[in-house]
This record gives C-alpha cells, sequence and structure tokens, in this order.
C-alpha cells in the first residue's frame, strides 16, 4: 500500500506562483512514475505532469509547458509541482499519483499522463483569481 499526502495548494492571484509537495510513504516498489493531475467540477481528471523516479524522465500537458516543473527529492520521498506564471483556467483540485508503467526495456519511455494511476493523494485546491 502506498500513502500519499499532498500539500501547498491555495490562493492567488494570476501571473503568481505556487509550489505543490508530495509526500510518499509505504511499499512503492512497483511504482515507477510519481505524477500530478487535477480536476475541475464536471470535468475529467488530467494529467499535467509526470516523472519517472529512476531515470528523472519528465512529462507535461501541453497546456502546462514552460510554466510548470516537476521535480523529486528520493531522500525525502517527495515530489514536488512548481507552479509559475498561474492563470484562473489553472483553478482546479490538484491530486499527486502514484503509477506503474511498463514500456519495453531500452526504448523510449511513453508519456504517464495517460497511464490509469494505482494510488492517489486526497487532492490539494489552488485558486487562481483574475
Amino acid at each position: 500500500q502506498v500513502q500519499l499526502v499532498e500539500s501547498g495548494g491555495g490562493s492567488v492571484q494570476a501571473g503568481g506562483s505556487l509550489r505543490l509537495s508530495c509526500v510518499t510513504s509505504g511499499y512503492t516498489v512497483n511504482i515507477n512514475v510519481m505524477a500530478w493531475f487535477r480536476q475541475v467540477p464536471g470535468k475529467e481528471r488530467e494529467g499535467v505532469a509526470g516523472i519517472y523516479t529512476g531515470p528523472g524522465f519528465t512529462f507535461y500537458a501541453d497546456s502546462v509547458k514552460g510554466r510548470f516543473t516537476i521535480s523529486q527529492d528520493n531522500a525525502k520521498r517527495t515530489v514536488y509541482l512548481q507552479m509559475d506564471s498561474l492563470s484562473p483556467d489553472d483553478t482546479a483540485m490538484y491530486y499527486c499519483a502514484a503509477v506503474s508503467v511498463r514500456y519495453p526495456w531500452g526504448s523510449t519511455p511513453p508519456s504517464p499522463l495517460l497511464a490509469k494511476p494505482k494510488y492517489w493523494g486526497p487532492g490539494t485546491q489552488v485558486t487562481v483569481s483574475s
């Protein structure tokens, strides 16, 4: 079992920044990707950013490329999402997720943002005002 706890959400004005954190605990040996998803009421949850925890490959949704940065601190078992140049369109509940992605040895790892996570955190709200 894997437990995920997010923090760092809040309210900010457009153009501002926030940094989300996700602390991981539990048995994570089968998890090779950590990711952030977000959801607005009435819409499907969408993948925002993901990182392969071993090699550190990162993936981003087109809507956040150049503004968001995902990173990890393996010693602290923590994944971060630095969000800059925020806009009201970024308002959502943000969820940390643990993903297991299989791909052939030696091949380019696929984007994990369409994968179905195995574990979810409870979420942290991000609200951006204009």
